[in-house]
Parts: C-alpha cells; structure tokens; sequence
C-alpha cells in the first residue's frame, strides 16, 4: 500500500503538468438541466466509450441497474480508435447533441472538452454526496480537474507493460533492453504454436503516440520539456524512434501491424500467435478470461524493456464526465459515481483487469485474486516508469503531427532524423499560434 501511494506521487508528477493543457476560456459553464418526471420514472441515459473486450463494462452496468431499479443504461460503442473516438464525441457536442449524457475521457482530454464547454462541473455532485476525492490516485485526479473545478472522475490507471508467455519465456529471461526483446522474440517465434514474435501497437492514431513516447523516453529524449519547450530533435529521441522503426520493420511482428491497435493486437496475443506483447493492464485479465483465451495461467508481466536511459512507459488511464447537455444530471451523476466509485471500480477490475484508482482496492483480496500481478513486482515497476504524454493546449494537433511523422519513418518514407526535424518544427509552428 505505501509503494502504490508513491506510485501515486510519481503519476501525479507527470499528470498536474496537464493542466496547463488549455488556458483560461471565455465560455460559460454550463448549467444542468432539470431531470424532471417522478421518482418511479424509469429514466434512460447512454453512457458512451470505446469497445470492451472484457467483461468490466457489462458486469458494471449490470450491478448498477440492479442496484438502481429505475436508471437503465443503454451502452452506445465508441470507435476503438482514440483519435476517432475524441472527434465523434467533438462533433457532437459542438453541435449540442444530448444523446450522450455519460463519457469516458481519455486522461488528456478533460481541460480540453472543459475549456470547449462540453462538460458540466462535478463539484456541487461531490460536495452533496460527501464523495472522498483523498481516496482516490492524486496523478489521475488532478488530470480531470480544470480552473479549480473538478470535471470528471477517474475511473481506472493505465501504463504500458511488458506481457509474455510464461511457457516461452523463462524465470530470468524477461527481456530486460530493446535489444533483448529483439532476441527473445526471434527465439519464440514459431515456438507453443505463434506465428510472431512480438506485438504492439503501430497504427497510425494515438497508441502510436504512446509506443513512440516510450522508445523516446527510454533513451532519454523527449518530445516536450516541462517547460513546454520542442525537444524532440535531439539524438536521444531520434535513437528511440529509430530503435521503434527497426522493431517494427523486423520480422518479429506481423507484416501488417501498420494495421495493429489495441484489438488487433490482444486478439492475436490470447490466441496464441506471440510470445510478447506491449499493452495496457487490461490484457491480463484478457489473457487469463477463459471463455477467449488460450494462454489461461501462461501470462507474465514487466516493465517495458530499456533503452540507455530506462524503462519508460507511457501513461494512461480513462475517467468518466457528464455532457452539459444531458436531459438527466442527477441520473447521470448517480451512474458515473457508481462506475468510478469504489464499486464500480471494484467490479471493473475483477472483470476487466483495469488498475483501480481508488487506492484502498488493492488491499481487496478479490482484486487481489482476479489481478494477482497487481502485487507484483513487474506491475509496480511499471507504473513507476510512467511518463505523460507531451503536454500541450492543442494535443489533438500535436498528436497528429507525432503520428504522421513517425508513420512516415516506420514506411521508410524519411529517416527518424528527418522525422524528429519535421516535428521539432510543426510541434513548435503549432506551439506558437
């Protein structure tokens, strides 16, 4: 328990800084609308978020609903794609949909949908209901909070890990450097019934940003600095993205993983097609699901390998927010702190194999069972080797300068040299609008 709350100081570190995402705006909070009708209404509202392939979301809904008899929750899917995901939700509240009342957010997306005016403020929610904010992570926390004002709660901690096949890969031979990543997957490779050797995520949307950020890191470059300067052409970061280029034009990884994102490649991992995978916490509980799996009780966890510099590992994690617009607050309100709330949270990572926020769930020994790596060693380094993502008031565009660029260097279409130039200069054209 007392490593996990340093855990939090390190993730807090990194996560404040992404309140200068956005600077002060002229708009309006928006105001909640009335939810009208009866106690005994049944009411329905739509949370909305990406695919889940776990069991987290259904088991979560299901519990509220029995709990609340007269909220039903109709799940709308999200594209699985980040990217797409934050523009279909930008689109329609900029035109002031109320079809969706609960959302997920990306933990770089809160001061952004604030700032635009999408979200209605938590804080007269918090304060009615006497909601602890102290139990929960201080990092994630304050990434959902904007201009003193809190708006969202964080649901669940992401960091990208090192997943591999126990029965391929010994006690001792965790690949501990890129280098030996490399080895161990031309060794597996072919080996308990895999066509590859390693998986991750090289699609062209934001998991590429986060694979990127962690070979950068890993030899100590960055993108941009704490003071919110470009950095990234610098010959630590063009080593790491050379190091990702030659990874993914190897002949460890499918020849299509220019197509792979986090479903493609947890897919082709559980049913045995490599030994090693880059992802997020989730996939153990995948992994280990007996119902799609095929490596049940055969799955290991470790930090990302290291470059010259480390392990680095790019920070995630999901929190929940309510539209400005909903019809529903109050209901809306009552879900969302189900779902992030301690049962919500308890469930979520029993099912779904999410890391809690709620730091007093990893002394629950029924999380502790579903998630038996959450008191291991491996996770816990993991997360110490979290770092955000750049820190920006425009990530979006950032972001797709990072993916473009890097896209570009893994087709061989120009050198990590030119790539890192290329961004040293549209990040910091961008930077100065």
């Amino acid at each position: 328990m007392k490593k996990l709350k340093n855990i939090s100081k390190v993730i807090s570190a990194s996560l404040a800084l992404s309140l200068v995402l956005a600077a002060c705006s002229d708009k309006e909070e928006g105001s909640s609308n009335n939810s009208g009708g009866d106690k005994d209404e049944k009411v329905t509202i739509v949370y909305a978020r990406g695919k889940d392939d776990t069991q987290g979301t259904k088991a979560m809904v299901e519990a509220f609903e029995k709990e609340n008899p007269n909220i039903k929750v109709k799940f709308k899917e999200m594209p699985a794609d980040t990217g797409k995901q934050h523009d279909a939700y930008v689109t329609a509240f900029n035109a002031n949909s109320d079809e969706i009342d609960v959302i997920d957010l990306d933990v770089i997306w809160p001061a952004e949908f604030a700032q635009a005016g999408f979200l209605m403020p938590l804080d007269r929610f918090i304060e009615k209901d006497g909601v602890d904010l102290d139990a929960y992570n201080e990092g994630a926390l304050s990434a959902s909070k904007f201009k003193g004002k809190q708006w969202a709660l964080p649901k669940f901690i992401d960091a990208g890990m090192l997943f591999y096949r126990t029965d391929l890969v010994g006690e001792g031979e965790v690949p501990q450097t890129w280098d030996d990543l490399l080895a161990k997957a031309k060794e597996t490779k072919g080996q308990g019934g895999t066509q590859f050797g390693y998986l991750l995520q090289a699609k062209q949307y934001e998991g590429l940003v986060c694979n990127a950020v962690e070979f950068i890191a890993s030899y100590g470059g960055k993108i941009i600095d704490e003071n919110g300067e470009v950095k990234v052409d610098s010959p630590e970061a063009v080593k790491g993205i050379s190091k990702l280029v030659e990874i993914v034009n190897s002949d460890v990884v499918p020849q299509n993983v220019t197509t792979f994102a986090e479903p493609e490649s947890h897919t082709a991992f559980i049913n045995g097609q490599a030994g090693l995978i880059r992802n997020w916490p989730y996939q153990f509980a995948l992994a280990n699901d007996e119902k799609q799996s095929k490596i049940v009780g055969k799955v290991g966890v470790a930090p990302l390998p290291s470059g010259d510099a480390g392990s680095a590992a790019a920070l995630g994690g999901w929190m929940a927010g309510i539209n400005k617009n909903t019809k529903h607050p109050e209901e809306a309100w009552k879900f969302l702190s189900f779902m992030a709330g301690e049962k919500g949270q308890k469930i979520d990572a029993i099912k779904g194999g999410h890391a809690p926020t709620i730091l007093s769930l990893y002394d629950d020994q029924e999380v502790l069972e579903a998630n038996p790596y959450f008191k291991e060693e491996g996770f816990v380094n993991a997360l110490e080797a979290a770092v955000s993502r750049p820190v920006a008031p425009n990530y979006p565009e950032i972001s797709d300068i990072i993916q473009v660029q890097v896209s570009s260097a893994i087709a061989k279409k120009i050198t990590p040299e030119e790539a890192a130039k290329n961004m040293q200069k549209e990040i910091s054209e961008k930077l100065e609008k």
